[in-house]
């Protein structure tokens, strides 16, 4: 299983990105897939998650209502549209999974992380 992430990049407070992972020798039927970001001396937060098989999403409350995650099924890409961003945004972004048939979000103990994309949002 790779998890490969792209997307990351420098956006002004207010603007948008997206992430892509994409992910090999996997599919996203019965796994949840999710996103975690990491800034040196602070703890990791588990930023949002899908479970593709009833569609159920975890936001964490500090992008609720302004990050979006989707899946496309086919290519076995996940997304993580980023809008209205924020300095404190600015973060590694990780794709993971903790590769348990039928687990759900949030998850628990990622099994399988991505390299990372980094995002930078400046004020």
């Amino acid at each position: 299983v790779q998890l490969v992430e792209s997307g990351g990049g420098l956006v002004q407070a207010g603007g948008s990105l997206r992430l892509s992972c994409a992910a090999s020798e996997f599919t996203f039927d019965d796994y949840n897939i999710g996103w975690f970001r990491e800034v040196p001396g602070k703890e990791r937060e588990q930023v949002s998650c899908i479970y593709s098989t009833d569609g159920s999403t975890y936001y964490a409350n500090s992008v609720q209502g302004r990050f979006t995650i989707s899946t496309d099924n086919a290519k076995n890409i996940v997304y993580l549209q980023m809008n209205s961003l924020k300095p404190e945004d600015t973060a590694e972004y990780y794709c993971a999974t903790n590769l348990v048939p039928g687990s759900k979000c949030p998850i628990d103990d990622p099994a399988r992380w991505g390299q990372g994309t980094h995002v930078t949002v400046s004020s």
